[in-house]
C-alpha cells in the first residue's frame, strides 16, 4: 500500500482545538486603551466619593475649632427634654452705661428653646426687663444678671425663674448677627409698623423687605417705636433668627463649599457656647428652632400681668410675669403638654 500524504499543518490537540483563539490586540492598542479608560473612570468616581464623604467631616472638624467655649452651665439636676438658652449680647466693656442703666456687657435677646421628651418644641422669649430675683443680688431686671455675672449668672437666674435646667447655652454678639445676615445674602423680614427710630437706626415702611445685616440688626433691636415694646421686639428677634435659619438650610449651600466656609466664619466669629457644645449640637438647635417656628411649635412669651410694673429698688419700669400662671406655664413647656400655637404677650392680648 502506498503511504498517505503527510499533512503539512502541525498537529493540534483536541483540547487546544476546542479553545477559541484570543483575538490579538489591534495594532493601535484599542482594547488596552478601553481598559485604561475604564480604570481611570473608576478611580475618578472613587475619588469624587471620597471627597464627598471627607468634605463634610473635615468641615465639621474645622468648624468645631472655630467655636468659642465658656463655662456657662450651673450643674443643676437635669429636667426632662433638652433646654437651650440663647442670648444676644452687646458688649459695653468701655464703661458706657446703656439706656436701661446697665454697665458693661448686656443682652437684649434672651430665649429659652425647649425640646421636650414628647410634645411640641417651644421657643419662649424672656423680656430683658422681666422683674426677677437674681441669685446673690436680689430684685432686678433680667438682663442685669448678664451684666453682673455674664453667662453663668444669667443661666442660674433663668433656671430659677423657669424651673428648667439649661443643657446648652449659645451667645451671639450683635456684630456677629449682622455679619451672619450678610453672609447668607440678606433676609426677608416683615412688619406692619412705620418706623424712623433714631436709637436703633430702624427705618421701615409697612410690608416685607429684603434687608442686609445693618438693617436686620436695627429691626431686631428697635423697641421705643413699637407699641408692644419688649414684646414686639421679641417677636421680631424670633422672626430674624427664623429667617437666618431658613437661609442657612437652603439646599444650594450643599454645593457651595466657599459659601459654607464664609457662613461658618461669620456664624462662629462672635459665637460663644457652653463647654461640650459642638457643631452637631448647633445643627440640632437650629432644627429645634425651625420646629418651634413651624405650625406644630410654640412661640411667644410667658404669661405677663403688667408691662409697666414699678417695684421700686430704683429699677423704674419692669415687666412682671403673672405669678399665678407662670409656674404652671413652664411646667407645661417642660413636659410638652402645652398645645401648639402662640402664647403669652401683653395682658389682654
Amino acid at each position: 500500500m502506498g503511504s498517505r500524504p503527510t499533512d503539512p499543518r502541525p498537529a493540534v490537540s483536541s483540547r487546544a482545538a476546542a479553545t477559541p483563539a484570543r483575538p490579538l490586540p489591534a495594532a493601535d492598542g484599542a482594547p488596552r486603551t478601553r481598559v485604561g479608560r475604564r480604570r481611570a473612570i473608576v478611580i475618578g468616581v472613587v475619588g469624587v466619593l471620597v471627597l464627598l464623604l471627607a468634605w463634610p467631616i473635615g468641615l465639621a472638624i474645622w468648624a468645631n475649632g472655630k467655636l468659642n467655649h465658656l463655662d456657662a452651665l450651673s450643674g443643676a439636676a437635669d429636667t426632662p427634654g433638652t433646654t437651650y438658652l440663647l442670648a444676644g449680647s452687646d458688649s459695653r466693656d468701655d464703661g458706657t452705661i446703656g439706656q436701661d442703666g446697665t454697665l458693661g456687657a448686656r443682652t437684649d435677646t434672651i430665649m429659652v428653646l425647649q425640646v421636650p421628651s414628647s410634645g411640641p418644641v417651644a421657643l419662649i422669649s424672656l423680656p430683658r426687663d422681666t422683674y426677677v430675683d437674681v441669685p446673690g443680688h436680689g430684685p432686678a431686671k433680667l438682663n442685669a444678671a448678664f451684666s453682673w455675672g455674664g453667662a453663668p449668672l444669667l443661666v442660674k437666674t433663668v433656671e430659677q425663674l423657669t424651673g428648667l435646667t439649661i443643657d446648652q447655652y449659645a451667645e451671639v454678639g450683635f456684630a456677629g448677627l449682622e455679619n451672619l445676615v450678610d453672609a447668607v445674602g440678606g433676609v426677608n423680614l416683615c412688619s406692619d409698623l412705620t418706623v424712623n427710630d433714631h436709637d436703633s437706626g430702624m427705618v421701615w415702611t409697612p410690608g416685607c423687605h429684603e434687608v442686609g445685616g445693618t438693617d436686620a440688626l436695627a429691626f431686631a433691636r428697635m423697641r421705643k417705636a413699637d407699641p408692644a415694646g419688649d414684646i414686639g421686639r421679641a417677636e421680631r428677634q424670633q422672626q430674624l433668627i427664623g429667617a437666618i435659619t431658613s437661609k442657612v438650610s437652603t439646599p444650594s449651600l450643599v454645593v457651595k463649599p466657599g459659601a459654607q466656609m464664609s457662613l461658618i466664619r461669620a456664624g462662629t466669629g462672635s459665637l460663644k457656647v457652653s463647654k461640650g457644645f459642638d457643631i452637631v449640637d448647633l445643627g440640632r438647635m437650629a432644627i429645634a428652632f425651625r420646629a418651634a417656628k413651624g405650625p406644630g411649635g410654640i412661640t411667644g412669651t410667658p404669661p405677663i400681668s403688667n408691662m409697666d410694673y414699678r417695684p421700686g429698688h430704683n429699677l423704674g419700669s419692669t415687666v412682671r410675669l403673672d405669678p399665678d400662671k407662670t409656674p404652671a406655664f413652664f411646667t407645661a413647656i417642660k413636659n410638652g403638654t402645652l398645645p401648639p400655637g402662640p402664647v403669652g404677650g401683653p395682658p389682654g392680648a
